[in-house]
């Protein structure tokens, strides 16, 4: 495996760059799963029949709480691959561990969020809306969830293996995958919370 010192350490073999490309061509993919989901939910917004509406439901602070703590999460992740790059081994770990721990915190207030929808009544079945508004946060949630693993495993990798071309370009993807969570759920405050409120 020939190593361009040159560039950094994500990017220093062939096979880091292909697989980088490739997980951006992953994430288009992943756009188009997150745009069919607003498109559809869009369609659905107003169809609530006799069930509640965003503006019943919806309440500001957790909403605001999520956003805060998936913001902050999306920081600290640029924080690690920085101390990736300057070989700080601690300090990428430390830095991904806080921003694991941010993303858990998340999952905790969208879990208390799922609870207080089931009990004002605003079920998958209830309604159009509903159904599309409980379908488009599982998704996002399932992806932080899914997110949380991967970022874990990744820690232990660094941690046991140090920093090398195969660790630098999964921390890498990691952080590719983070932010874009991230964009997501700005998407989703945005044009779901927000419009829903009003």
């Amino acid at each position: 495996m020939k190593i361009d010192n040159t560039q950094p350490l994500e990017y220093s073999t062939e096979q880091n760059e292909m697989n980088i490309l490739g997980f951006w061509i992953f994430l288009g993919a992943e756009i188009m799963l997150f745009a069919t989901l607003f498109t559809t939910y869009f369609i659905y917004a107003d169809r609530t029949g006799s069930g509640p509406t965003g503006a019943d439901i919806f309440e500001i602070t957790p909403v605001l709480i999520e956003t805060f703590l998936l913001l902050t999460s999306s920081f600290t992740i640029g924080l690690a691959v920085n101390a990736m790059r300057l070989q700080r081994k601690n300090a990428t770990i430390a830095f991904l561990a806080v921003t694991l721990l941010l993303g858990a915190a998340f999952l905790s207030v969208e879990i208390y969020e799922f609870m207080h929808y089931y009990h004002v009544g605003a079920g998958l079945q209830v309604s159009a809306f509903t159904g599309m508004l409980l379908t488009t946060l599982g998704t996002h949630g399932a992806h932080v969830t899914f997110g949380l693993f991967w970022g874990l495993f990744i820690l232990m990798q660094i941690k046991k293996d140090g920093f090398n071309p195969r660790t630098a370009n999964k921390t890498f993807i990691f952080s590719l995958y983070w932010h874009f969570l991230d964009v997501m759920w700005i998407f989703i405050f945005s044009f779901i919370y927000l419009k829903g409120m009003m």
